[in-house]
């Protein structure tokens, strides 16, 4: 076990990338951007969106995935603003929905967009959200595979021939050891790690079949046939940041949360994540106990990586707020789910990763901390 010189970063991420001198991928990534043609690529990003605009058949020149959140909301006004392109935005709708995500989504809509918004059956996801907290302690797993594929799904069946994505993981997680990669491809989404093993497993589930998961997957054979393209914007834009992107988003209307603010009841110091549902709270808590980091340990990395913070000042905030959760996100969860609180936590024990040992009073504790 090993965490990255560079930022904190631990090596229980899956997929993530280490080099020889125990620096993660993430901030491989911040020296390599230093190094790029930022010109150039700005201009095959140009060509790109020219290139949809001479190619669509339909009313629209690409088509993006958002949810009214910062990354969403710089995706949306930088392709129509910047790039001059006709968008139809996708919103997949998430079970336990925020009030603070529904405004966010209704504000992006706000600025001037045509949006599709979905929900997926709600007696259905319920039932994969359940099986997946049974099976991986990660209970917003199916609502992954809805988030990516309802976008190109309109893609598919609308013929827009340009798919905008936000961020590549395998650059800024640093997770390249993915079947993503670190270019700009994203119309292979379907390798991300959480959702690469397809849906054919929830089909073991009663009561569900296969026709019920139409929106939990894409035809990519049938985009690449098309010869559709399909982007992530963070490979072309230098200015791309968490941070740079939730100011940017801030000044279009999009809320965060609201003072008082307690960071110890999401487990992080920063009031613009975990938005949209209040799964969110709970699945990062789990994360904490499966891989020994939660939401404040990916906010701080970012945080690190953007000279926002010091090294320091992130081990500081990571020992104060991951892996804190409200119980009330865990009472909401186990009703939602129809379980106790008691079947909850044996669940969630089966699942503690080798990270954790007991200490001299016999409490957990997160080995993963030593090495910061």
């Amino acid at each position: 076990m090993r965490v990255c010189k560079c930022c904190i970063q631990p090596d229980t991420r899956p997929g993530i990338y280490f080099d020889k001198q125990g620096i993660c991928g993430a901030c491989i990534w911040k020296e390599e951007r230093k190094k790029i043609d930022w010109k150039s690529r700005e201009n095959e990003l140009d060509d790109i969106a020219q290139w949809a605009k001479k190619t669509t058949v339909s009313n629209y020149d690409c088509v993006i995935g958002v949810s009214g959140g910062k990354d969403s909301t710089k995706q949306a006004l930088t392709a129509r603003d910047r790039l001059g392109l006709r968008c139809l935005l996708v919103n997949y709708e998430p079970d336990c929905i925020t009030d603070l995500g529904r405004y966010n989504r209704e504000n992006l809509r706000s600025l001037g967009f045509d949006m599709i918004t979905f929900r997926p059956n709600p007696k259905i996801m319920k039932k994969l959200i359940k099986r997946d907290f049974y099976n991986y302690l990660n209970p917003i797993r199916p609502t992954e595979f809805c988030l990516i594929a309802c976008t190109y799904i309109i893609s598919d069946k609308f013929d827009i021939p340009l798919i905008i994505q936000g961020e590549n993981a395998g650059l800024t997680l640093g997770t390249r050891l993915t079947g993503l990669g670190t270019d700009s491809n994203c119309i292979k989404a379907n390798e991300l790690h959480t959702i690469s093993a397809g849906v054919k497993e929830y089909t073991e589930i009663e009561g569900v079949e296969e026709k019920d998961l139409f929106f939990h997957h894409y035809d990519r054979s049938s985009l690449e046939k098309k010869n559709f393209r399909g982007i992530w914007l963070n490979y072309f834009l230098k200015e791309w940041s968490s941070p740079a992107n939730a100011e940017f988003a801030i000044q279009h209307g999009m809320h965060e949360r609201s003072e008082p603010f307690d960071p110890s009841s999401i487990g992080t110091y920063a009031k613009n994540v975990q938005l949209d549902t209040d799964l969110t709270q709970v699945n990062q808590f789990l994360k904490y106990i499966k891989l020994g980091f939660g939401q404040c340990m990916d906010t701080a990395c970012y945080d690190i990586i953007e000279d926002k913070i010091t090294r320091d000042e992130a081990i500081d905030l990571v020992r104060k707020y991951d892996g804190k959760c409200s119980e009330s996100y865990i009472e909401n969860f186990c009703k939602y789910i129809d379980i106790s609180q008691e079947e909850f936590w044996s669940v969630t024990e089966k699942f503690r990763g080798s990270m954790w040992k007991k200490d001299e009073k016999n409490d957990w504790y997160n080995t993963i901390w030593d090495l910061l």
